[in-house]
C-alpha cells in the first residue's frame, strides 16, 4: 500500500525564492495546456495528447520570450502538461468538473519533482534547481517515492512524497460496525461512540470571529482606497490579508486533525467491517441554511480518510446506496417512518422503540453491513 509521508521544509531566503519560480511556471503551463486545449475544441480539432504538448512546449522555450522556463527544473513543467492532461480525461470520465484556470491568489502553490532525482540524506533533502533544503523530519532513505510533490500553505513549505509499505496484519473482531455522519455530531457509531463537531468548540468559534473581523477590516479598506472602479491594494491590506490566510490555515489544521483523531479511534476499536451511507453531498449544500455547517463538516475527507485506513488494516468498507433509509426505518421492526423531520431528534416508532435518529440510522447501517458482508 501506498502512503504519503509529509515534512516540513526549512528553506533559506534565495532557496524559497527559487521555489517560488518553480510554481509560477507550473501554474503557467497548467494554464497553457488548458488554453491550447480549448482553442482545439473552438476551432473543431480533437484533445491534444500530453505527448504533443510537451513538443510544443519545448519548441516554446527556444523562443526569447519565453527563456525564463529554463530557469527551472525540466519536470516542472512536463508535469504541468499532463496534470492538465489527466484533469481533462478525469472530466470525460465523469469523475470531475470541468478543469478550470489557476489564480494566482487562490490556487495551491504546489509544483512536482521528479522521484528519480529526489535525494535524500540525514536532514535534508535534494530538489531540482533548488539544492539541498533542510527537513524538519527524516523521509525513509533507501525505498522507492511516488509522485513527489512541493506545496506551501500559507505558512511553510512541505514536501508530500507516497512511500510503498506493507499492511500491518492486525486480529479483527467480528463487529460490523454502522456510522452515521451529520452536522450535529460528527460522527454517530452503533456501538455507541460518539463524536462531537469541531466547529462547535470555544476554540473554533474564537477563531472564526476572529476571520470575520479581520474580513470586515479587510473590506472597509479596499473601500476606502477605491480609485473610480479600481481597488487599489494597499500595503496594510497585504499585511492584512496575510493574516486571513494564517487564521484560515489554523481553522483547516484544526478540522483535519479532527478528522483524522476521530478516523484513527474508529479503527482502533478492529471492527471486522465499517458500513457508512453515501451522503449526496451536492445536493446537501444547495441548502442555504445547511450549506455552510455541511462545508465545514469536511464529510468527504472523513470518508477517504476512513476508507484508506480501513483498507491499511484489512478491515472491509462498505458504502451504503444514497436512497437507503436508515434514517427513517425503525431498528426493531424495520418500518419506515415517511413524515420523519430534520428537527424530529428522537425516533419514535408504533412498535415502541424510543432513540436518538442518529443512533437509530447507525444500527440500521450496521444490520444492513451483516447482510453484505
Amino acid at each position: 500500500m501506498i502512503l504519503a509521508k509529509k515534512v516540513r521544509l526549512k528553506p533559506t531566503f534565495e532557496q524559497e525564492n527559487l521555489l517560488w519560480k518553480s510554481v509560477g511556471t507550473a501554474r503557467w503551463v497548467y494554464n497553457w495546456a488548458l488554453f491550447k486545449q480549448e482553442e482545439s475544441y473552438k476551432h473543431g480539432g480533437t484533445f491534444i495528447s500530453d505527448v504533443d504538448l510537451r513538443k510544443e512546449l519545448t519548441r516554446l522555450k527556444k523562443q526569447q520570450d519565453f527563456s525564463w522556463l529554463n530557469d527551472v527544473s525540466n519536470n516542472v513543467a512536463k508535469q504541468a502538461v499532463k496534470d492538465a492532461c489527466d484533469a481533462y480525461k478525469k472530466f470525460f470520465k465523469g469523475l470531475a468538473d470541468q478543469p478550470r484556470f489557476k489564480n494566482k491568489k487562490k490556487s495551491k502553490p504546489s509544483f512536482y519533482n521528479d522521484n528519480v532525482k529526489l535525494k535524500v540524506k540525514k536532514d535534508s533533502v535534494l530538489i531540482e534547481k533548488v539544492g539541498w533544503i533542510q527537513i524538519s523530519e527524516q523521509v525513509p532513505i533507501g525505498v522507492k517515492y511516488k509522485n513527489p510533490r512541493i506545496s506551501f500553505d500559507g505558512k511553510y513549505w512541505y514536501l508530500s512524497v507516497g512511500i510503498e509499505q506493507e499492511n500491518p496484519k492486525q486480529e479483527l473482531t467480528n463487529e460490523t460496525l454502522g456510522i452515521d455522519v451529520g452536522v450535529k455530531e460528527l460522527a454517530v457509531c452503533s456501538n455507541g461512540m460518539v463524536f462531537k463537531n469541531i466547529n462547535k468548540t470555544r476554540t473554533v468559534k474564537k477563531a472564526e470571529k476572529h476571520l470575520r473581523r479581520l474580513q470586515r477590516r479587510v473590506s472597509r479598506k479596499y473601500e476606502m482606497n477605491k480609485e473610480g472602479n479600481r481597488f487599489v491594494k494597499t500595503s496594510n491590506i497585504i499585511k492584512h490579508e496575510k493574516k486571513i490566510r494564517l487564521v484560515q490555515r489554523k481553522l483547516t489544521n484544526i478540522r483535519n486533525n479532527h478528522i483524522h483523531q476521530v478516523t484513527c479511534a474508529i479503527v482502533k476499536t478492529k471492527p471486522g467491517a465499517v458500513v457508512v451511507e453515501t451522503l449526496n453531498v451536492k445536493g446537501l449544500m444547495k441548502n442555504k441554511h445547511l450549506a455552510k455547517a455541511i462545508g465545514q463538516q469536511k464529510l468527504y475527507d472523513f470518508k477517504v480518510k476512513l476508507q484508506y485506513k480501513c483498507e491499511k488494516y484489512g478491515i472491509t468498507f462498505v458504502e451504503v446506496d444514497k436512497w437507503y433509509p436508515s434514517s427513517k426505518m425503525c431498528s426493531s421492526c424495520g418500518s419506515i417512518k415517511k413524515d420523519l423531520k430534520l428537527s424530529d431528534r428522537v425516533y419514535t416508532c408504533t412498535c415502541g422503540l424510543e432513540m436518538d435518529r442518529d443512533i437509530n440510522a447507525a444500527i440500521n447501517l450496521a444490520n444492513y453491513g451483516k447482510l453484505v458482508v
